[in-house]
């Protein structure tokens, strides 16, 4: 596995009435560093020409994080694609080292000119293959 990381600070927008981050902000957090490993990896042409969208997402919350604690999101892609599809895997790691959040997150490939489904080839994939 080799993951692509980023770290992220929950601020007072990303609370809910629990004191703790909310549900919705996990997704938009897994969304965040999907896009930015695609950007990160893909050469610049297949980020012009192509977007990923989400078709799934399997997600276990395992602990809390509160306002200024920060996390360590970690992303990989550990098998081949499926035609248009693929399957990402996300943790978010806490100060403490602890899994807060894990995710399995099926994402589609889509041609921005059209708007269609597209098989993911080889050269699309090979970025995010270990």
């Amino acid at each position: 596995m080799n993951p692509f990381s980023m770290t992220i600070t929950a601020g007072p927008e990303h609370i809910d009435e629990l004191g703790h981050v909310n549900n919705a902000v996990w997704v938009q957090w897994i969304q965040a560093i999907a896009t930015a490993h695609w950007e990160a990896v893909a050469p610049p042409e297949h980020v012009a020409a192509h977007v990923w969208v989400v078709t799934r997402h399997e997600i276990d919350y395992r602990g809390n994080v509160v306002a200024g604690e920060t996390v360590t999101a970690e992303t990989w892609v550990p098998n081949p694609p499926k035609g248009a599809r693929f399957d990402r895997h996300v943790r978010f790691l806490g100060e403490d080292g602890q899994v807060k959040v894990e995710a399995v997150t099926t994402w589609a490939l889509i041609d921005r000119a059209t708007g269609r489904l597209l098989r993911v080839t080889p050269a699309i994939a090979a970025p995010f293959m270990v």
